[in-house]
């Protein structure tokens, strides 16, 4: 299988949508590992986990199906050299816990320490990690790979982008420019994936029909951050 097409679309559009990307048995593998670590992790005070930050950390056992041949021939026909997972998310979006998110660019990455460098601002503490905006450059050459565990729909929080909106920069809040006209909404099945620049504004609404989102989140860059700055998450493929 090629993805030349999708990913020339991809590049067109900051985002493309690839159905069967992976199998049942890989689905099920992952659902399995991801449920196995909420019940070790779950207390009286927490009946259900929303996201995990970290997530190839936390649970390695789910390398072996997200990294399979699919997912390497993609890598290896985006990026002329190698690249590294640089982002991991888990996200879990049920009915009982149910949120709106407005449009807006993936501009965070996150990084080992805290280090002033030039080209590196808006520093973040969150949940124990340093977050830090790079140069635009790494954010360009930065691919999200958003892996859908259930079917997605606009009735479920299915994501909703502006096409071309990554060839733009970085835009501020203010200038967004935003109108139904131009909108798109993100429909994946079960197994299948959506490529995504973290530049392309996207936005998602709260879901509608009861039933859950389940998505994992990754993030791939083959550069290096400037010294001393190091990737938190960095793991090769």
């Amino acid at each position: 299988m090629s993805f030349n097409k999708t990913l020339a679309a991809f590049r067109k559009d900051g985002y493309a949508i690839i159905p069967n990307f992976y199998s049942d048995a890989e689905i099920e593998s992952l659902i399995s590992d991801l449920e196995e670590y909420g019940n070790d992790v779950a207390d009286q005070n927490s009946k259900h986990l929303f996201a995990i930050r970290q997530l190839l950390n936390r649970i390695p056992e789910l390398k072996v199906s997200l990294f399979n041949a699919n997912l390497k021939r993609l890598l290896t026909e985006y990026y002329e050299k190698p690249s590294w997972l640089t982002k991991a998310i888990y996200f879990d979006k049920p009915s009982t816990s149910n949120w709106f998110v407005a449009y807006h660019q993936d501009l965070s990455i996150s990084v080992k320490e805290k280090i002033e460098v030039d080209g590196y601002k808006n520093w973040t503490h969150k949940k124990g990690q340093y977050g830090v905006q790079p140069p635009t450059k790494v954010l360009e050459n930065t691919i999200t790979l958003r892996i859908h565990l259930d079917d997605t729909t606009e009735e479920n929080g299915a994501l909703k982008v502006i096409p071309k909106s990554h060839g733009q920069g970085i835009q501020r809040n203010d200038h967004l420019g935003i109108t139904q006209e131009n909108e798109v909404t993100c429909a994946v099945p079960k197994g299948g994936i959506m490529l995504m620049s973290p530049l392309t504004l996207h936005a998602s609404h709260r879901t509608t029909n009861g039933k859950r989102r389940r998505v994992i989140h990754l993030e791939f860059c083959p550069q290096t951050l400037q010294t001393p700055l190091e990737w938190l998450e960095a793991q090769a493929v």
